[in-house]
C-alpha cells in the first residue's frame, strides 16, 4: 500500500506537525508512506520538498502571502484563505508519484487552488484539522454556522451581501469536490467530524473520527527538578504553564482569560511560566512571579518543557484537538482548558484535568485551584498518561488509518 501525506509543511505548526507523526508513524508499520510538502523544514528523505532552488527559497516560501493578499485588501483579522493562487506544482507531482491513497491534511496556504484537488487520481482521505475543508473560507467559524447551507454574509468578512467572497469560496468547494468520486473525511476531533456531517459540503461523504497521534517514547514523565533546573525554573514551587504561538497577541488563543484568571488565584509559592514567547517590554502585573520561554520545535524539548509544570492551562476559545493537551497528558501533566472543540476528547473532568463549562476567566481559575489542591495529584498525573496510551498513542492511532486506507480501496 502506497499511501502519500499532503501537508503545506512538514514540522512546523500544529496541524503539519500532526501529519508528519502520522507519516511516521505508518513507516514503522511498514507502509510506504512519503509526504508532499510545499515548504520542507527537515532534513528528512522521505519528506518531499521543492524540486528546484527557485521554487524552494523564492516562489513556494512567497505563495502563503500571496495567498492571503485578499485577506489583507479585505481587512480580515482572522485567518481566512480562499485559495485562488494557480500555478502550483503539488498536483502534478501527487499524479507522477502514483499513490495508492491520497491523504490529505492543512494544504491552504497558497499550496493549491480549490480546483486541483479535482484533478488528483488517487483516492483521497482528507483531515479535517481545522474547518476550512468545508467553509466558505474560515478555519473557525465562531458562532457562525453558515457553512451548514451555502455561506454569505460572512460575519468574518463583516459583509452584509448574500454573494460576498464566502458564497463565491463555497460555490466552488462544491463544484471541485463533485468531481472527486472517493473522498473520505476525517475529523480528528468528534466535535470536528460532527461539524463536517452537518456541512452542505461533505452530508453526502462518509465521515470517520480518528484522532492525531504522538510518539509515547518522547513525549513521557522526566524528573521535574532535573528540567527545572535546564530551564532555570524554582524547584520549591507550584508551576503553571501555558504556551501558544502567540500567547500574549492571538485572541483565540485565551490569553486574556487566563491572564484574568490568574490574578483570581488565591495560592501559595506559584510561579506562571508563559511558553513560545520572548519575554515582552512589559510584563503583565501579577501577584506571582512570571517566567517566559522562546519556542521550541523539536521533539526532545519540548517534552522537557512540559515537564517543568504541575498543571498546564490551555484556554483556547476555538480548537479542535490541541497537540499541546496531548503532549501535556503523555508527560503526566493535568491540563485545565474550556469545554469547546475536542477538549473533551482528551481531558475528562476531574481524572486527568479540569474541563470548564463556561467561557469564565472565575471557572478556570477554580479549574487552576482544583488541580494544584488535590489530595492525590499523583493520581491525576497517572490517569493523565494512561489516557493517552490508551487513545493517542502512535501505535494505536496508525493501526486505525492502515484500517481506513483497506477500507477506502475496498479491502486490498
Amino acid at each position: 500500500m502506497k499511501v502519500l501525506i499532503v501537508a503545506s509543511s512538514d514540522i512546523v505548526g500544529g496541524a503539519h506537525k500532526a501529519a508528519y507523526r502520522l507519516h511516521r508513524a505508518l513507516l514503522t508499520h511498514n507502509i510506504d508512506s512519503q509526504m508532499l510538502v510545499q515548504n520542507k523544514n527537515s532534513d528528512d528523505y522521505t519528506i518531499i520538498g521543492p524540486t528546484s532552488s527557485l521554487r524552494k527559497y523564492l516562489i513556494n516560501p512567497l505563495r502563503p502571502a500571496l495567498d492571503h493578499i485578499i485577506m489583507k485588501m479585505n481587512s480580515i483579522k482572522t485567518l481566512f484563505s480562499s485559495s485562488y493562487l494557480p500555478f502550483s506544482e503539488i498536483v502534478r507531482q501527487i499524479n507522477k508519484i502514483q499513490p495508492d491513497v491520497v491523504h490529505l491534511h492543512w494544504v491552504t496556504g497558497g499550496m493549491m487552488r480549490i480546483e486541483d484537488i479535482a484533478k488528483i487520481k488517487a483516492p483521497i482521505v482528507w483531515n479535517c484539522q481545522d474547518m476550512w475543508p468545508f467553509t466558505g473560507g474560515c478555519h473557525f467559524s465562531g458562532s457562525c454556522k453558515l457553512y451548514k447551507e451555502s455561506c454569505g454574509n460572512c460575519p468574518i468578512l463583516e459583509s452584509h451581501r448574500t454573494n460576498d467572497l464566502s458564497k463565491k469560496v463555497i460555490a466552488r468547494k462544491s463544484k471541485s469536490y463533485a468531481k472527486v468520486p472517493s473522498l473520505t473525511v476525517v475529523g480528528v476531533s468528534k466535535w470536528m467530524a460532527v461539524c463536517a456531517g452537518e456541512s452542505s459540503l461533505f452530508s453526502n461523504r462518509k465521515i470517520v473520527n480518528i484522532p492525531n497521534c504522538l510518539d509515547v517514547n518522547l513525549f513521557k514523565p522526566i524528573d521535574k527538578n532535573i528540567v527545572r533546573d535546564l530551564f532555570n525554573i524554582p524547584r520549591n514551587k507550584k508551576v503553571i504553564l501555558f504556551g501558544a504561538a502567540n500567547p500574549t497577541t492571538d485572541q483565540r488563543k485565551g490569553g486574556k482569560e487566563l491572564f484574568e484568571s490568574i490574578k483570581l488565584l488565591d495560592l501559595k509559592s506559584v510561579v506562571l511560566v508563559i511558553a513560545g514567547s520572548t519575554r515582552p517590554e512589559k510584563v503583565e502585573d501579577f501577584k506571582y512571579p512570571v517566567y517566559f520561554i522562546s519556542p521550541l520545535r523539536d521533539e526532545v524539548s519540548l517534552p522537557m518543557m512540559y515537564n517543568i509544570a504541575d498543571v498546564i492551562i490551555v484556554p483556547s476559545l476555538e480548537e479542535n484537538l490541541s497537540n499541546s493537551i496531548i503532549e501535556s497528558l503523555a508527560c503526566g501533566i493535568p491540563v485545565v482548558s474550556f469545554d469547546i472543540g475536542g477538549n473533551s476528547d482528551m481531558i475528562e473532568h476531574k481524572k486527568n484535568g479540569y474541563l470548564s463549562q463556561n467561557i469564565s476567566s472565575k471557572d478556570l481559575a477554580k479549574g487552576i485551584s482544583w488541580v494544584l489542591e488535590y489530595d492525590n495529584y499523583k493520581k491525576l498525573s497517572s490517569y493523565s498518561r494512561e489516557k493517552v496510551l490508551k487513545e493517542f498513542d502512535s501505535k494505536v492511532v496508525a493501526k486505525r488509518y492502515i484500517e481506513l486506507y483497506k477500507d477506502v480501496l475496498g479491502g486490498q
